[in-house]
């Protein structure tokens, strides 16, 4: 009797592996509640058995292929956008239904900590409605959909993978949440301008630099880059000692913090921080591991364009920044295949540790990359917080810079950029591109600025509007040779267009 219920066993068990391996599986992306890119080819891919032969059926097309090494692709034909919500049918030796699937806009929305940053936490300055009201209003883009890619940890650089294993959300009150607040921000008034499904791919990290998103072909083919693998490999065999010591250490570190919190608590001062383990230099990816588990296995599914979020993490390095987001962007467009689609870079924030290289570098990457904008955003919140809680503005000036890159609108999408100079005596006079109808002090007279001459001591500059030129002066500099704005940690400027949209911070003496 054992032997005969061991035996149905096994053959149950051979059965059902069999079934299993010949199951026709596609990528995690092509899921319910997806959004195809409307107006090019829709590949579509997964897995199956060797020589498996692959129906696609969608929008009234019909596409077939043979399984080759386990894997098939299919590419759909361009199609216009469709609200209405249809099934997309992939037969093999199985037959998967997807439901709800939508044509219209494919947005990537990449980066650090702010990207990330959920809807649910948004905390809304002035005229912006309270987070609360939002969530309440998500009820009604049921058009708006949010793909998200898992987080993962890692103790060494972590191997390419070919599905990311994520979800489709269709934008309610609930699953709004736990969008990217400022993708949802960016998406929702793409929605409402375009009239056609948007789609958001969300796939961001916190605390993580550039070269963790890019490939590791594209970091070594700069000699200047070649640091960062360098002394990424030195600290990842310097991990093991580190995290040995601060084991054998843990019990008298606990007992440590417990007296200074005493102390700290008897003498009304602030709790000292936790001792805690050290972090992998490998645990967030490290350099290449997001593009081998984030990025690359999203390709080459259909997008319209990106946006890109991140900095902070490099905010120390700007000059090296000048390399690697336009080595970026060149990567990711290279592997797409889908020529140089729009990107938008968010200028990161004000902030003690954001220094003014790294917007100069986010600058001149817009300046001298084809097809990108930059959205600038120290202006938006009123914290010193590396997260500002204030995430609307940044997505609604995002969609500007969309509107007016990705879909041609002749709109205003920048606050003023310095352009050139010009010594008058004993004043610069300064000219912007991007004035709109008109330049404008917010708030009084124009301030952040600072003026040099042949020294190279900047000092507090008097700087007025006189038509569309900002002239630039102080008390004491006779021969001035250039002019600085907002160039410290946390800009305090005040030069804005008409259109309500701020100037960056710059330098006319960009080395």
């Amino acid at each position: 009797m054992k032997k005969s219920v061991l035996m149905i066993s096994i053959l149950a068990f051979l059965f059902v592996g069999k079934m299993s391996a010949a199951d026709v599986k596609p990528n995690s992306l092509f899921s319910d509640n997806a959004v195809f890119q409307r107006g090019v080819e829709v590949p579509i891919w997964g897995t199956a058995d060797n020589g498996e032969k692959i129906n696609v059926e969608f929008n009234g097309q019909k596409v077939e292929t043979v399984t080759e090494n386990g894997k098939w692709m299919v590419k759909l034909k361009p199609m216009k956008e469709n609200n209405s919500p249809q099934n997309l049918v992939i037969t093999g030796k199985n037959i998967i239904t997807l439901k709800n699937v939508l044509v219209g806009e494919v947005w990537l929305c990449s980066g650090q900590s702010n990207m990330g940053f959920p809807l649910r936490a948004v905390k809304a300055l002035g005229e912006y409605p309270k987070v609360a009201d939002v969530l309440k209003d998500a009820q009604n883009y049921p058009l708006l959909r949010q793909f998200s890619v898992p987080l993962k940890k890692s103790t060494d650089i972590p191997a390419l993978v070919s599905d990311v294993n994520g979800k489709w959300y269709v934008c309610d009150s609930k699953t709004a949440e736990n969008f990217s607040a400022v993708a949802f921000f960016f998406g929702r008034e793409l929605l409402k301008n375009l009239n056609v499904p948007i789609g958001l791919i969300n796939s961001s990290y916190g605390g993580t630099a550039c070269e963790n998103w890019m490939s590791k072909e594209t970091l070594e083919s700069f000699p200047e880059l070649k640091s960062i693998m360098e002394n990424y490999t030195k600290s990842l065999k310097e991990f093991g000692p580190k995290l040995q010591g601060y084991e054998l250490n843990k019990a008298s570190l606990a007992e440590q913090f417990s007296i200074d919190s005493a102390q700290a608590v008897l003498q009304n001062k602030p709790l000292p921080r936790k001792p805690s383990a050290p972090m992998s230099p490998a645990e967030r990816g490290g350099p290449t591991g997001l593009w081998n588990t984030m990025i690359s296995p999203l390709i080459p599914y259909a997008i319209k364009g990106a946006v890109w979020y991140q900095g902070e993490a490099n905010a120390s390095r700007g000059l090296q920044y000048r390399t690697l987001l336009p080595a970026l962007i060149k990567n990711w467009r290279t592997e797409w295949k889908q020529g140089e689609f729009p990107f938008l870079i968010v200028q990161i924030p004000g902030w003690k540790n954001h220094f003014p290289e790294l917007k100069e570098a986010q600058l001149l990457t817009w300046q001298k990359v084809a097809n990108t904008a930059m959205t600038v955003t120290y202006d938006v919140d009123d914290t010193l917080d590396v997260h500002p809680g204030n995430k609307q503005p940044v997505g609604e000036r995002l969609t500007l810079a969309a509107r007016a890159v990705a879909y041609g609108e002749k709109i205003e999408y920048s606050g003023p950029v310095y352009k050139s100079m010009k010594v008058d005596g004993n004043k610069i006079i300064l000219t912007f591109t991007h004035i709109g109808t008109g330049l404008v002090a917010k708030g009084g007279e124009l301030k952040d600025f600072t003026i040099a001459g042949d020294d190279k001591v900047f000092v507090q500059a008097k700087a007025e509007i006189v038509k569309d030129k900002v002239i630039v002066s102080a008390e004491g500099v006779e021969n001035p040779v250039a002019v600085r704005a907002g160039w410290r940690l946390c800009p305090q400027m005040n030069l804005y267009n008409k259109e309500n949209l701020p100037a960056t911070p710059f330098r006319t003496d960009v080395q």
